[in-house]
């Protein structure tokens, strides 16, 4: 099923089971840089939005309401998703509202959420950038790259596509042999077994690859 169709689902399923100011933050709050998102940025990478909910209701420790752009609700965490646009709203914003803006990510934090953002101006002109954020919040928090089948790989291959989705840097053969306890030759071989795969793929090189990241565009591998 295409983005368009399983984003309509998802908005649909959502509007059915709200009502009052959490229906109208819906209609209202999930707009063109939402979108953008899970369409540029989630889609390509998790393709599904299974425990992902839009504006979202939430309550800090002082008992306030709140909503956020997006959460993500997969046991054991608790994660915000925020995307914040610069525009004039954004430049114009007076010291209180800044503030207020800062101290409601403090209580959310505070209150066990786990809280990433985006800029719009990301989302458009970096979206390998955003993109590897969220492998990496599944890679660290989840220690699987939700987006793909594992279960048809070998436990090596899980553990250095585990490695790849954690990693800042792209993944280098000494780096999955030390981690490992392996030579740098066979390193380089189950690399290029996970690049066949399509889970991987060339960071760097030619002729000789020298490092790899994470392919956000395979299939919908879901399941590990």
């Amino acid at each position: 099923m295409d983005f368009l169709t399983e984003h309509e689902i998802f908005v649909q399923y959502h509007k059915t089971r709200r009502s009052g100011e959490r229906l109208r933050r819906l209609h209202e709050g999930h707009g063109y840089a939402e979108k953008l998102f899970m369409q540029h940025i989630w889609w390509p990478v998790v393709g599904h939005f299974r425990y992902l909910h839009p504006e979202y209701e939430v309550r800090d420790f002082q008992d306030n309401t709140r909503f956020v752009d997006f959460v993500y609700l997969r046991p054991p965490h608790r994660i915000c998703i925020e995307i914040d646009g610069f525009g004039p709203h954004a430049r114009d914003v007076d010291r209180t509202r800044f503030g207020d803006n800062l101290m409601r990510q403090n209580q959310l934090m505070l209150d066990g959420w786990k809280v990433i953002r985006f800029a719009v101006d990301d989302i458009t002109g970096h979206q390998r950038r955003c993109q590897q954020v969220i492998l990496n919040m599944m890679g660290r928090w989840y220690g699987d790259d939700s987006g793909r089948e594992m279960w048809s790989l070998t436990h090596r291959e899980k553990e250095i596509t585990r490695l790849a989705a954690s990693a800042v840097a792209p993944l280098k053969p000494q780096a999955v042999a030390a981690h490992l306890g392996i030579r740098v030759e066979h390193a380089r071989k189950w690399l290029r077994s996970l690049h066949g795969k399509g889970i991987i793929k060339p960071a760097s090189g030619v002729q000789r690859v020298r490092s790899y990241v994470l392919d956000p565009s395979g299939r919908d591998w879901s399941g590990f």
